[in-house]
């Protein structure tokens, strides 16, 4: 155990792999264990660098082993997939996570504390009730149209069609049918109940943290935005530039270069799925303003939607204010919209 420079950690519901590298990179120990087993096994070594996949798990384990006088480096499955040598299998993909995390241009993750994994957890199960108010409201337009009966776009629209629809005496449908769509209406205002109890959480929280209060004056970010990035990013130490956490949310350039000769397609889409999305729909909603204003980024947006559609425009927008981010989290400072500078 004295001998291990590197413990690789293949993380498993129950089981894990664990390889061990030596100083020169040769591997001194394979051992299967239980999750309670590596912190055992960690506990009784000295320090030395404990790599795993940032999956689920990882950070709670990380801090553990971190507690243990470890040094945890947690690396995108993406980025250690192409150390994986020959057929894949557990033991493989520990060596490969060891080997990887010796690499000095490896990026790695940060670990997440309590609070962090917390918040993260309420957001996916907001997003989770989101979505299932949504297919409930696209089951009950098709229940409505199957009749004949159609109602303009706009959930508003649907509720208040709804309500006038089932206080008539004679509905054109049938009474079972009936039955099934006032039940799906008081589903439909359970979940409004509960995602507005998740909202008021939320709001609460971007009041009393000091990153999130910071990330609400910027343009495009309310307390649900800035609730989740600071759950996702923390500080943004992670981050050398703002352009580093567009490109982690997947809002750059892909990129398709060869002989010299470059080519940018759309954005890469690589990342957090939930951030990007909620980050671009901040940008849609801060465009009108943000356009209006007779600033440097007003000038911009102007004379982007002079030649481009609205969609794109929103899309360019939102690396924009990930830059911005970036900035007034590391530098702890609130967003001042500065005025253009007169020629």
């Amino acid at each position: 155990m004295a001998e291990i420079a590197v413990l690789g950690v293949d993380l498993g519901k129950n089981s894990c792999s664990v390889v061990g590298l030596d100083g020169a990179g040769r591997v001194v120990l394979r051992r299967r264990l239980q999750r309670d087993g590596v912190v055992k096994l960690a506990a009784g070594s000295p320090g030395c660098v404990v790599a795993m996949e940032a999956c689920c798990g990882a950070h709670h384990l990380g801090r553990r082993l971190r507690e243990a006088g470890h040094e945890v480096r947690l690396m995108s499955p993406e980025y250690v997939r192409p150390y994986v040598k020959a057929q894949k299998n557990d033991e493989r993909d520990a060596e490969a996570i060891a080997e990887a995390a010796t690499r000095p241009t490896m990026r790695f993750v940060a670990l997440k504390s309590e609070a962090q994994l917390d918040m993260q957890s309420l957001h996916r199960a907001r997003d989770r009730l989101v979505g299932e108010r949504t297919a409930l409201i696209n089951q009950l337009r098709a229940i409505l149209l199957e009749r004949g009966i159609t109602v303009p776009q706009g959930r508003r629209k649907l509720e208040v069609y709804l309500e006038t629809l089932l206080a008539e005496e004679c509905v054109p449908l049938s009474p079972r049918t009936r039955l099934l769509v006032e039940d799906q209406q008081a589903e439909w205002r359970e979940l409004d109940r509960r995602i507005e109890a998740f909202d008021e959480e939320f709001a609460a929280e971007a009041r009393t943290d000091e990153a999130a209060r910071l990330l609400t004056t910027i343009p495009g970010i309310g307390p649900l935005n800035a609730t989740a990035l600071v759950a996702a990013i923390g500080r943004a130490e992670t981050f050398g530039r703002g352009r580093d956490l567009a490109a982690w949310l997947g809002l750059v350039p892909r990129q398709m270069t060869t002989g010299g000769k470059p080519k940018l397609l759309g954005i890469s889409k690589r990342g957090n799925v939930y951030l990007r999305k909620m980050l671009i729909h901040g940008a849609r909603a801060a465009l009108p303003t943000l356009s209006k204003g007779e600033t440097p980024l007003g000038g911009w947006l102007r004379g982007l939607a002079a030649r481009a559609h609205v969609n794109t425009v929103v899309v360019a927008l939102a690396p924009k204010l990930a830059r911005i981010i970036c900035a007034v989290l590391r530098s702890g400072q609130r967003f001042e919209m500065r005025a253009a500078a007169v020629s």
